[in-house]
């Protein structure tokens, strides 16, 4: 009974579950590489991504003040201050303290410790002590290490170093608007091209044309890495190996199998009676296919423009080998992250918010065009 039209499956549930659990499989990745780009290298060396709202328990180093502070009382020396405020840590609540590394926590706030040289220190919870010696301090302050909890802390300063960095080698701004510069055309122009031929492998009668699709058909298996030499030769010969027209027209090509299938598949599924009718009404076949075919089409013109962005966003293997460039100035985003990852591997907070700024585009385009994605790729699989 469960194949009957009208009943619903009894594994509906355990597509909703997979469905669910895809979702958070990306979703989970994405939220903390996101918070990871507000926080500081502290944070994310003591804690992951998920404690990030709740204060975190953190040990600091600190050193009180020298002997220039120093005050004589009776017969003893004695310094006193902030030991939060002298050292720029922020306000900060101590719950323990030491002396020694070994022993970080060995007295609570408001305890008297001996210090070694036979000195004596008390410190509060807000960081205020009192340091006192029957002889003359001497060098440098007494270090002191507090364990403290720290409120939750978000920052920009990650997004200004990425976004607006003089730093050719951090920042992210230049690679950003060079991405831009190769994704875009390098998503129009196969669109433009493979309209035309979609329409013509469609509707129009001509010798060969189910070869040619038979060929588009069989492009679509072959590994791009197949054609990265001959191409790149080709371009060498001609003179575009190495700039924005080489790259735009690799991605062209190696795009443009997917583009004909697809939105060939998608025309044929049009009704037969509109074409004809505009064909009666003597309407040409350019004609048709500007005013009749590309609107009705968006949904596979959409379908095409969100795979063929998003490839074209995150690559990384053609713009190694189609834009080359020494000096930097053509250098796109996911080459600008590797080399990020080669010099500056231990800056997890860099990394994190340059990944997000590269992810964020294709976010954007994703979620605003999404809508058209099912239907462009269902077209023509049911008549």
């Amino acid at each position: 009974m469960d194949n009957i039209a009208g009943h619903k499956s009894s594994l509906t549930w355990a597509v909703h579950i997979s469905v669910a659990l895809l979702v958070l499989l990306w979703l989970l990745p994405t939220l903390g590489l996101l918070v990871s780009s507000f926080r500081t290298a502290d944070q994310i060396a003591g804690s992951g991504w998920w404690a990030a709202p709740f204060p975190q328990e953190e040990s600091l180093q600190l050193r009180t003040a020298g002997p220039d502070e120093m005050t004589q009382e009776g017969d003893l020396y004695v310094i006193e201050g902030n030991l939060l405020e002298q050292n720029e840590a922020g306000e900060l609540d101590i719950s323990a303290w030491g002396t020694s590394a070994r022993d970080v926590s060995a007295y609570a706030p408001g305890d008297t410790a001996e210090m070694r040289g036979g000195e004596t220190m008390t410190l509060a919870a807000d960081g205020t002590y009192r340091l006192s010696s029957a002889e003359a301090f001497e060098g440098r302050g007494e270090r002191v290490f507090v364990s403290a909890t720290v409120p939750p802390e978000f920052t920009l300063d990650n997004y200004e170093r990425i976004l607006f960095s003089d730093d050719s080698r951090e920042g992210m701004a230049k690679a950003f608007f060079n991405t831009l510069t190769v994704t875009i055309p390098a998503t129009i122009i196969p669109i433009l091209i493979a309209a035309f031929a979609a329409y013509a492998l469609a509707w129009m009668d001509f010798p060969g044309r189910a070869l040619l699709v038979a060929a588009v058909v069989a492009l679509l298996v072959v590994p791009l890495q197949l054609a990265l030499i001959p191409l790149l030769r080709l371009h060498l010969s001609i003179g575009i190996g190495k700039g924005y027209m080489g790259v735009w027209l690799a991605h062209t090509a190696f795009g443009m199998p997917l583009a004909v299938y697809l939105l060939r598949n998608y025309m044929v599924g049009l009704p037969r009676d509109i074409i004809e009718n505009a064909k009666v009404d003597g309407a040409t076949d350019f004609q048709i296919f500007t005013r009749i075919v590309l609107p009705l089409s968006f949904p596979a013109l959409a379908s095409f423009a969100i795979f063929q962005f998003l490839w074209t966003w995150n690559d990384l293997l053609v713009a190694l080998v189609f834009l080359i460039d020494a000096s930097g100035q053509t250098t796109v985003m996911t080459r600008q992250i590797v080399e990020l990852l080669g010099t500056r591997g231990g800056n997890w907070e860099i990394l994190a918010t340059a990944a997000f700024v590269s992810i964020s585009v294709p976010l954007v385009v994703f979620f605003a065009m999404q809508r058209y994605l099912v239907r462009g790729l269902l077209a023509g699989s049911v008549k």
